[in-house]
């Protein structure tokens, strides 16, 4: 039994395949912020959905029900598609999105590897990120992971040196089956201040898309993360500023990683950037929250970041 149905027979004449699927880590919702932008600029069509009643947990992923003056009118159940699209310039693209499987994800990577054979995808390029001690003060930053075919692509991003074991979602999997047989792939991810890992940090998805779009040529109009970008910087320099522990964390932050960058490595799994040595961001994070909604530190209104 296959575990998708085709919806569309369409030509992309060897896209890119972008994959962005919840459920794993995604700091500051930078990959899903960046895959709402992404296809807010493309014209799409479906052309693949998975069955998720074979993937997916329903208990934990449970479907949204509408209800509009006590009757429900709408179920909205958990999807996994492939989306076909072009942006601006025409240039074609393929959209793996949706929430990352609970279950048979041999069985999910054996049907992705079909349908990115089907598509003739030229290259696979994941979206992520993670947190991380570094200050909201500097550009965000990513580190790449790649098949061997794309180690060109990954070098120009930059990577973390040493070796390292991790728990690995589905990007990772499908990265590894993607190398298995020769596909490039190439994993983006996001250093997100891990002060700021669970709000949204739009400064991480302007990142990622502008880096997708210098590694793969497609135009993406990225104006509006950029003002929002901007906008979350002011609301949280001006609570920072508030608090002088706050400010010497993040000045800490600054110093620490501007040693890094006088220097011509990435730091390496077990340097001093590691979580453990800086002070914990828990209160800060808390009181960026309530800063963020309107609760008492930034006056009344409820400002929207995103």
């Amino acid at each position: 039994m296959s575990l998708y149905e085709l919806h569309a027979d369409i030509d992309l004449g060897n896209p890119v395949l972008v994959v962005a699927l919840e459920g794993w880590v995604d700091a500051g919702l930078a990959a899903a912020t960046a895959i709402t932008t992404l296809l807010e600029n493309m014209e799409t069509n479906l052309y693949a959905s998975f069955i998720t009643d074979e993937l997916l947990d329903q208990r934990a992923r449970r479907p949204i029900a509408r209800i509009t003056d006590g009757l429900v009118t709408e179920l909205r159940w958990p999807e996994i598609k492939l989306l076909a699209g072009k942006d601006r310039k025409g240039r074609a693209a393929a959209l793996l999105v949706g929430v990352e499987p609970d279950y048979r994800w041999r069985s999910f990577i054996d049907a992705t590897i079909e349908l990115t054979t089907k598509v003739r995808a030229r290259l696979v390029v994941g979206l992520g990120a993670f947190p991380a001690p570094v200050p909201h003060t500097r550009p965000v930053k990513l580190v790449a992971t790649c098949s061997p075919g794309a180690a060109d692509l990954a070098s120009q991003v930059g990577f973390v040196h040493g070796s390292m074991d991790v728990a690995a979602g589905i990007y990772s999997a499908l990265e590894a089956a993607f190398s298995d047989i020769g596909i490039p792939s190439l994993g983006l991810w996001a250093r997100v201040p891990h002060y700021v890992a669970n709000m949204p940090y739009p400064a991480a998805s302007l990142a990622l898309l502008e880096t997708l779009s210098s590694l793969t040529g497609l135009d993406i109009d990225v104006s509006s993360l950029r003002s929002a970008a901007e906008e979350t910087s002011k609301r949280i320099d001006e609570l920072i500023s508030k608090s002088d522990d706050h400010l010497s964390m993040v000045r800490r932050l600054e110093e620490t990683l501007d040693t890094f960058d006088e220097q011509t490595e990435e730091p390496s799994p077990s340097s001093g950037l590691g979580i453990d040595h800086i002070p914990s961001g828990d209160e800060i994070a808390a009181e960026l929250e309530r800063f963020l909604r309107g609760d008492g530190l930034g006056g009344g209104e409820d400002p929207t970041v995103v």
